[in-house]
């Protein structure tokens, strides 16, 4: 399987410390499962690229969004897992536009998931996802870094 992390962002942040962290999760993920990362300049082209990834299933589509569901560490860890072990080919998490996801989208979507109900900006919650995406894969691999807290 294949992690896309994306977001939709009209304007690029030069906010290097965030991108650093992003591009440190990401590489850390990779080593337990191919991983990249991708910004999308509107919803529009997100869902057109989903649509046109090759494979023999489409892309589980995860979005994140603050009134989708809460899950735990462990349960999105599952998930990950449940996904692997069906046989998907790519997984993509996608942060939505600042307004929110349209409908066409949240039908696309396989899952709504939510971080919280507080609000981030798009680069703090693209480091999240990311580093709960890696908290994710060392949970499947029982790997010390998660000690349930």
């Amino acid at each position: 399987m294949k992690l896309t992390l994306t977001a939709i962002a009209t304007r690029r942040s030069k906010d290097e410390a965030a991108e650093r962290l992003l591009a440190e999760y990401v590489e850390r993920t990779g080593r337990y499962m191919p991983c990249e990362s991708q910004v999308f300049g509107s919803e529009v082209a997100l869902l057109e690229w989903l649509d046109r990834l090759a494979g023999r299933s489409p892309a589980y589509a995860i979005l994140l969004d603050s009134r989708g569901q809460q899950h735990s560490s462990e349960e999105i860890s599952a998930l990950v897992g449940r996904l692997r072990d069906e046989g998907t080919q790519r997984l993509v998490f996608a942060i939505g536009p600042a307004d929110g996801w349209s409908n066409a989208a949240r039908q696309r979507a396989n899952l709504v998931l939510s971080l919280g109900r507080i609000t981030l900006p798009h680069q703090l919650a693209r480091v999240v996802l990311a580093e709960q995406v890696y908290r994710a894969l060392t949970i499947l691999a029982g790997h010390p870094y998660h000690s349930g807290h």
